[in-house]
């Protein structure tokens, strides 16, 4: 069993993502296609899941800063995507996965887990709480699927050389209590990574993890 992936290298932005996202859903549904991940940028984005509380959960007025608000049928709450965040959707029948949702997002998380200990030498953790990727009380890599006629939707953000200070623009993913916060690759090693070849680091890990041939 092998897992495609595709590759955008310049930035797309999120509506004609989420088209495209719709056009390759359809496609793996029909099976067209094999399963498949696509690695992409987002230019600045705010996006709100099934339980959308945009009142609270986005501070300032998007137009003054220049990013859109797209609803979606993802799990989650409001998320930001921008320059420097690698995002990957996937499009897998779940089936191949004995439709164990649950698990198929942990094996995610433990794709970055093993990916941030084996690369770095950082210590991240699975949160029983949120879904996500944790360093500490700090999120670096969001995580929200969505399954239709068996197949995922959407997938995850991870924080590779992203300006944290745009998500002072929302409450990310609707948690603000207990001093949680986001984070990245570059704030956490200090230095800017090289993005292409974190997103082919990335697509053997997750290939790896959710059990595909390499």
């Amino acid at each position: 069993m092998t897992l495609d992936i595709i590759r955008s290298t310049e930035p797309v932005p999120y509506r004609e993502a989420y088209d495209r996202q719709k056009i390759f859903h359809a496609q793996r549904v029909a099976g067209d296609i094999p399963d498949t991940l696509w690695l992409l940028e987002h230019p600045p984005v705010l996006t709100t899941g099934i339980r959308n509380d945009q009142s609270a959960n986005i501070l300032i007025d998007p137009n003054i800063v220049g990013a859109e608000i797209v609803e979606t049928e993802r799990g989650g709450e409001v998320t930001y995507h921008g320059p420097g965040q690698l995002v990957g959707y996937l499009f897998v029948n779940i089936e191949n996965h004995g439709y164990q949702v649950r698990r198929f997002v942990e094996k995610l998380e433990g794709a970055f887990i093993t990916y941030l200990s084996e690369s770095y030498g950082i210590q991240a953790r699975h949160d029983n709480e949120h879904t996500g990727v944790w360093v500490g009380m700090e999120k670096i890599t969001a995580i929200g699927i969505a399954i239709r006629k068996r197949v995922t939707l959407h997938g995850f953000a991870f924080n590779v050389n992203t300006d944290l200070s745009h998500f002072k623009w929302i409450v990310p993913c609707g948690i603000a209590e207990g001093g949680r916060g986001v984070t990245s690759l570059e704030k956490i090693t200090g230095r800017t990574a090289d993005f292409n070849a974190v997103a082919g680091d990335i697509a053997l890990v997750v290939s790896r993890a959710l059990g595909y041939n390499i």
